[in-house]
């Protein structure tokens, strides 16, 4: 996000392997603050209206387990043999994580519309990992492993990445379980606002794809 990654990762050049796990560590926590992951936890949230401290702390878990996981299956193999994915499944990773953004906004704003009706249904642990098993291998999860790639040690550089997978979801849980703090007594205001955040995720899911394929800048 705006270099600040590749300023967090050059501390460690040089360093000592203390120093370049706190970098990993760093990295992890800056990670999950990326707007799309943002997006994407935020519009779940405003799918439900119950327990919103406890919800937002589990889908933020849920969310890093399955990033996670990703990140690691994904970025070992990278690390390992130097083998990266091409840049056509690289663009296609990320469309599928736009697509996802755009789905949620899309189902958000649907069920505001029909919540007198209908009621509002909070997504459970499975909706939140399967997000966070698509943005694992997105580019902003590439763009961690490919900073790691740069150390000599592949064993320290493979430690890195299970660090930088661990903090991300320690982080997306921090986020979302202080969003959700916010929101817990402001339920009415968060069912007010829910058209809003889907029309921001909807046009930040567009903007994301057009992205991917280089038709609109990205500077995160």
């Amino acid at each position: 996000m705006f270099g600040l990654d590749d300023h967090i990762a050059s501390l460690s050049h040089g360093g000592s392997i203390l120093i370049v796990l706190l970098v990993a560590t760093l990295l992890g926590l800056r990670h999950a603050t990326d707007p799309d992951h943002l997006a994407a936890v935020t519009t779940l949230m405003a799918s439900g209206r119950e327990n919103a401290r406890r919800r937002a702390a589990a889908l933020g878990a849920w969310w890093g387990l399955g990033h996670a996981l990703t990140l690691v299956v994904f970025g070992v193999p990278i690390l390992l043999f130097e083998a990266y994915l091409p840049d056509l499944v690289q663009r296609g990773a990320e469309t599928a994580v736009a697509a996802l953004i755009v789905f949620l906004a899309v189902r958000l704003l649907v069920r505001h519309r029909h919540r007198h009706e209908h009621g509002h249904e909070a997504r459970g642990p499975l909706a939140a990992f399967g997000i966070g098993l698509v943005h694992g291998m997105g580019g902003s999860a590439g763009v961690g492993v490919l900073l790691l790639a740069a150390i000599p040690s592949t064993a320290l550089a493979v430690s890195s990445l299970v660090i930088l997978a661990l903090f991300t979801a320690v982080s997306m849980t921090m986020v979302t379980t202080g969003l959700g703090a916010t929101l817990a007594s402001r339920q009415n205001a968060l069912a007010a606002a829910a058209p809003a955040f889907g029309v921001a995720s909807l046009a930040f899911g567009c903007w994301y794809a057009a992205a991917a394929w280089s038709l609109m800048p990205y500077p995160f």
